[in-house]
């Protein structure tokens, strides 16, 4: 439905008939940690997050699951087989 609340005039999941159906009736703005985020879009009331209505919630446990300004580093370590590796270093000997 069409919010009637901050983002006025644009669809909102959480919009009812008998008005908002988030916690507290309204949206939370974006925090400084969600800056940079292609999810932002900018309302005559302020930013807020396309996905989450509380991006603050989304970022207490590290990193918000969708931000796309936060690249996440993998740090893959190669497995050594010890039987494998011992034979190596006697042939070189």
């Amino acid at each position: 439905m069409i919010c009637k609340t901050v983002k006025e005039g644009f669809e909102c999941a959480f919009m009812t008939k008998n008005g908002c159906s988030f916690v507290n009736g309204i949206c939370g703005t974006i925090i400084d940690k969600c800056e940079g985020c292609e999810k932002i879009t900018d309302y005559e009331s302020g930013k807020f997050c396309k996905v989450y209505a509380d991006p603050a919630n989304k970022w207490l446990n590290g990193r918000c699951p969708t931000a796309t300004h936060v690249k996440l580093e993998i740090k893959e370590t190669q497995k050594i087989n010890p039987l494998k590796a011992s034979k190596r270093a006697s042939k070189n000997v």
